[in-house]
């Protein structure tokens, strides 16, 4: 199976019940079940950098009943959750222009207005002393990865990929998880984005914008981690080892 078999694969439509969903991962269910995602935000279930646990699991973590959520994902239930004929191509230009060219227009804005903010108010209890810090240094590490993805990995999987293409997938990997943990620190400090009573409309406009740009950067990673990613580390694995002519036997190109 290739890269591209592999990926339809991973992305086909399964009959599956509200019952069978407990046992499934967050990552699997955000994938088959549009509207999943709301849900999961809305009780902090993280699906992309911990996309790999159980619902049961997550909701015993998380204090809640089980038997509710599942009757939540219930009333999403339809049988054309994803496209089958989605190739890897199609995702990646999605991802382009969804978000790199989103977020690349989003930050900074938000910049210059947690900058406004910090000076206007600086002497309010409730503002967000080093806000714009924070998000210019979420921004430079965006930039330096997005630019990671579009000039390597991404053309990497557009031409089907190769034996080593985990490599720099596992370092986009990792890269998620860091993203992960700058927006637990913007939440932390903007109060998950809800500004105070009396907000000024600025104030209230920038926290508006770091909640979209919170829901986007999930949706993101998600996409690549659980979605894009899986077929290709799959067809990598399944390869031969021993080199570029197989069999154990290194080919002798270097």
């Amino acid at each position: 199976m290739n890269a591209r078999q592999s990926f339809e694969s991973t992305t086909s439509t399964t009959t599956t019940t509200a019952a069978d969903r407990a046992e499934q991962t967050l990552g699997r269910i955000a994938v088959e079940l549009p509207g999943a995602t709301a849900i999961f935000r809305k009780l902090k279930l993280d699906f992309c950098c911990h996309g790999n646990v159980s619902l049961r699991q997550a909701a015993q973590d998380k204090n809640l009943d089980l038997a509710e959520l599942q009757a939540q994902l219930a009333k999403l239930e339809r049988s054309d959750a994803l496209a089958e004929e989605i190739s890897p191509s199609v995702l990646i230009d999605h991802i382009l222009t969804r978000y790199h060219e989103v977020h690349r227009a989003q930050l900074p804005e938000l910049i210059r207005m947690a900058l406004r903010v910090e000076t206007v108010h600086k002497n309010t209890p409730q503002v967000p002393t080093g806000l714009a810090d924070l998000l210019q240094i979420m921004q430079q590490e965006l930039l330096d990865h997005m630019m990671k993805e579009e000039q390597i990995l991404f053309p990497m999987l557009k031409s089907g990929g190769n034996p080593f293409v985990t490599q720099p997938i596992s370092m986009m990997r990792a890269e998620h998880i860091h993203h992960g943990g700058m927006l637990d620190r913007l939440n932390a400090l903007t109060n998950d984005a809800t500004p105070p009573a009396g907000a000024c409309n600025t104030w209230r406009a920038l926290y508006s914008g770091l909640a979209q740009l919170n829901e986007d950067l999930i949706k993101h990673i998600h996409l690549e981690n659980n979605v894009l990613f899986p077929a290709f580390e799959a067809s990598a694995h399944a390869r031969p080892a021993g080199g570029c002519g197989g069999g154990g036997h290194g080919c002798g190109c270097q």
